[in-house]
């Protein structure tokens, strides 16, 4: 069949030109209002950021802390962890999407073969038969036909409904992938948290120990002295359950460092026995090392972070649906075509030809569908409009997770010699009383109030290292643990696979 007109051409070109046409969409960025400077910035006389602001240095951030058993640590945690393999899928689910949301835009060819067989009856004529009687004439011969050949199909995206699908696809792959970088980012601050407990544990059941081993050791000279008559019955009973507390304190203490260490084996999936040998081994002191101020202002050090960037692609990706969803609206032209060979054979008759057929040209118009287009579209702008609403939210959030690391490293760094010279100081005070004891110039009581003291000191101080190695860390979360936006990978580093944590 051959039905090629010239109109039906023209009208082909003129629909091709018009595709060019797009209808408009909602802003792709969203403005967030930001601060220009942090309001608690670190002093330039102390330490924070140990990047400097510089990005690369982001990537290498756990290498300061010269631990290669926190590096393997990490590695391990986002080798196994399932929130980055539940990320992983979604990047691959984003990318089927996006080959399929670009393959819409070009026209699609499928190829047919075809083969049938048979006969079928026919009125041919009226006759007379041998008997005399007359009737229908027998059916036909069989009838052999085989057929091979090309289909195709193609949507016109006259108003760019189909390219606004291609883009709200690709916003959502580069989304996804954002979102697997901030799944690294988050088990790695997790791990790293975890193990930094642990050692501020580990450095805790040391303070417990000693004191324990201290108030056993003057709860049995004390009944010593009661038995010799030197010391009366009551506080030797003092003694007594002041050692007994301190024991107690010690079996907690142990447990919550083997909890700890059990968390560290959930999270890395490594052996506990091995684990247990790998933490024993390792010094429980880790020095956090000294920070810079903070030179980059909020816009620059946000625009590093990836959550905030998915959040932001999450515009792009909402307002190429709104595109979409208007894009519905208006009519939607179809070309299909198809070209073939068939063969037919009966009896001792066989003919092979060619045919093809350009068409139909279909020019779908929506006329009344009960509003259920105008409703896609409401809706669509509905989630155009939550999507920057979300990355709004994003940006605050990320600014007051940067301020609050701040103010931690700022506050536990200013209290850290405070701390120190507290327990020096209680230290003496103690060394002083028990001596005094020793000769019987201070009482028991005194001896256990200036142990009391010492140990809330020595508690204090570990407690304030711990809660500045959470504050480090959490600087590291909160300025996007070292990963860059695409556009500026060609300038800080070559492009390549995602860097390590």
């Amino acid at each position: 069949m051959r039905t090629t007109r010239l109109p039906t051409l023209s009208l082909v070109v003129s629909l091709l030109l018009l595709s060019a046409c797009a209808v408009p969409r909602p802003p792709e960025k969203a403005d967030a209002p930001m601060p220009p400077t942090w309001s608690n910035p670190l002093p330039a006389s102390t330490a924070p950021l140990p990047h400097g602001g510089s990005l690369p240095t982001l990537g290498q951030w756990w290498e300061q802390l010269h631990d290669p058993l926190l590096v393997d640590l990490i590695f391990a945690a986002e080798s196994v962890s399932p929130t980055v393999a539940s990320a992983g899928a979604r990047i691959a689910e984003a990318r089927a999407t996006r080959v399929a949301a670009g393959a819409a835009l070009i026209p699609n060819l499928n190829g047919q073969l075809a083969a049938s067989r048979g006969n079928s009856p026919t009125s041919g004529f009226t006759g007379t038969s041998t008997s005399g009687t007359t009737g229908l004439s027998t059916s036909l011969p069989i009838l052999t036909t085989g057929q091979a050949g090309l289909q195709s199909s193609w949507e016109i995206d006259l108003f760019g409904g189909l390219r606004a699908n291609r883009d709200a696809s690709q916003a959502r792959l580069a989304g996804a992938d954002a979102r697997w970088h901030d799944a690294r980012v988050s088990v790695a601050a997790e791990t790293a948290n975890t193990y930094l407990d642990e050692r501020a544990c580990r450095r805790q059941l040391v303070v417990s120990t000693s004191d324990a081993q201290s108030r056993a050791e003057t709860a049995r000279l004390t009944d010593l002295s009661m038995r010799a008559g030197f010391t009366a019955p009551a506080d030797a009973a003092l003694a007594r359950a002041s050692a007994a507390e301190a024991s107690g304190r010690l079996t907690q203490q142990r447990a919550q460092c083997a909890l700890l260490e059990q968390a560290l084996v959930s999270l890395t999936g490594i052996e506990a026995p091995v684990l247990r040998a790998r933490l024993e081994a390792a010094p429980i002191d880790v020095a956090l090392p000294a920070v810079q101020a903070v030179h980059s202002v909020p816009a620059e050090a946000l625009a590093q972070r990836p959550d905030v960037y998915a959040a932001e692609l999450g515009v792009a990706a909402a307002s190429a649906d709104a595109g979409a969803a208007l894009a519905q609206r208006f009519p939607r032209l179809t070309l299909q075509g198809s070209i073939a060979t068939v063969q037919v054979r009966t009896g001792g008759f066989r003919e092979t030809f060619d045919t093809w057929t350009i068409g139909p040209l279909a020019l779908n118009l929506p006329i009344f569908d009960g509003g259920t287009l105008a409703a896609n579209e409401a809706a669509a702008k509905v989630r155009y409009d939550e999507a920057v609403a979300l990355y709004r939210a994003s940006v605050r959030q990320a600014v007051r997770e940067v301020e609050e690391a701040l103010i931690n490293l700022r506050s536990t760094d200013e209290r850290a010699e405070d701390a120190d010279t507290a327990v020096n100081n209680y230290q003496a005070s103690f060394d002083a009383t028990q001596a005094r004891f020793g000769t019987g110039l201070a009482s028991l009581f005194d001896l256990e109030s200036a142990r009391r003291t010492l140990f809330a000191s020595q508690t204090s101080r570990v407690s304030l290292q711990r809660e500045r190695a959470e504050a480090w860390v959490a600087l590291y979360r909160a300025m996007g643990g070292g990963w860059t936006r695409p556009e500026s990978i060609a300038t800080t580093a070559p492009a390549a696979a995602p860097s390590s944590p």
